[in-house]
């Protein structure tokens, strides 16, 4: 199984396992393998993803946004981060947000997306 989409902490209590936990990492590197189809940096490089929540059951709550309002990937982008945190081991309901304040712009890149990008 591919390590970077699997994290879990497996612990053991006097009841016996307990389900996995789905680490922060284990989110990110599964968002991270999102990719706007017209920017060659993935969506989490690009400061799309605004907040992550991790809840204790497993269930994941994501809030994200697009380069611009009139994004033609508006539908496709927030369904292929639900499916990629989906297919994280422990991961239990999924609910990607899209949201537009504050609005995304280019500062809000990592380093690396900059510099893929030739934006310095």
């Amino acid at each position: 199984m591919d390590e970077a989409k699997m994290v879990p902490v497996t612990s053991w209590t006097p009841d016996g396992e307990t389900k996995a936990v789905v680490s922060e990492d284990a989110v990110i590197a599964a968002i991270s393998t999102v990719f706007d189809p017209e920017i060659p940096v993935n969506i989490y490089e690009l400061g799309l993803i605004y907040a992550i929540e991790l809840a204790q059951n497993g269930d994941v709550r994501v809030e994200m946004t697009l380069t611009a309002p009139g994004c033609p990937a508006a539908q496709e982008l927030p369904e292929a981060v639900h499916d990629a945190i989906a297919a994280v081991e422990g991961v239990g309901n999924v609910v990607v947000d899209t949201v537009w304040d504050p609005p995304w712009d280019q500062s809000r890149m990592s380093e690396d997306a900059r510099l893929s990008l030739n934006m310095f």
